[in-house]
């Protein structure tokens, strides 16, 4: 097993701190006279919306949904649903990271349904190499390369979201 600090950084605890206040601003001009709702994407985004959230520039309110990818015939589980009615809000759903951007559209299609007055997707890092369906965030921190990685709330068998910063996991460690 790996220690809890391992490998290069991909990103170091300062990039990503100086990028989520980028994103930040941008979010708090686009929202600056909405009512804005955020909701996270769990587990993953919690490390992620908890830095975000800090860095607006305006007043929110927070709601998390709980959901998981599988293989098969529903590529997505809700396990808890969030509790807002996002009737006619204004929503920005907030992820870890998008790759075959199935969950996100999944969740996006589900939300639309609710009837917000706009919904808009924010992820920290983007893997558009592995995406399967035609999806793009409309807030995104980094474009990562198509290799897998940990830290930051991103989780390998639900281990190491507690890394400061984002590493590319050893293969030697996902064959263990």
């Amino acid at each position: 097993m790996v220690g809890i600090d391992f490998g290069k950084p991909l990103f170091t605890r300062e990039e990503i701190q100086r990028k989520i206040q980028e994103l930040g601003a941008r979010i708090s001009s686009d929202y600056a006279e909405k009512d804005l709702l955020v909701v996270g994407v769990l587990k993953g985004a919690i490390f992620f919306m908890s830095d975000l959230l800090r860095s607006l520039k305006i007043s929110v309110r927070m709601d998390f949904i709980h959901c998981t990818s599988s293989k098969g015939s529903h590529p997505v589980q809700i396990i808890s649903d969030m509790k807002e009615d996002i009737k006619g809000k204004d929503v920005l759903l907030v992820e870890d990271i998008m790759d075959s951007g199935v969950t996100i559209d999944y969740l996006k299609k589900m939300l639309i349904a609710r009837g917000p007055d706009s919904l808009k997707v924010c992820v920290l890092l983007d893997k558009a190499e592995r995406r399967k369906v035609q999806i793009e965030a409309d807030y995104a921190g980094f474009r990562i390369p198509n290799k897998y990685v940990v830290g930051y709330g991103l989780d390998y068998k639900d281990r190491y979201r507690n890394l400061p910063y984002i590493a590319v996991l050893p293969m030697e460690e996902r064959q263990g």
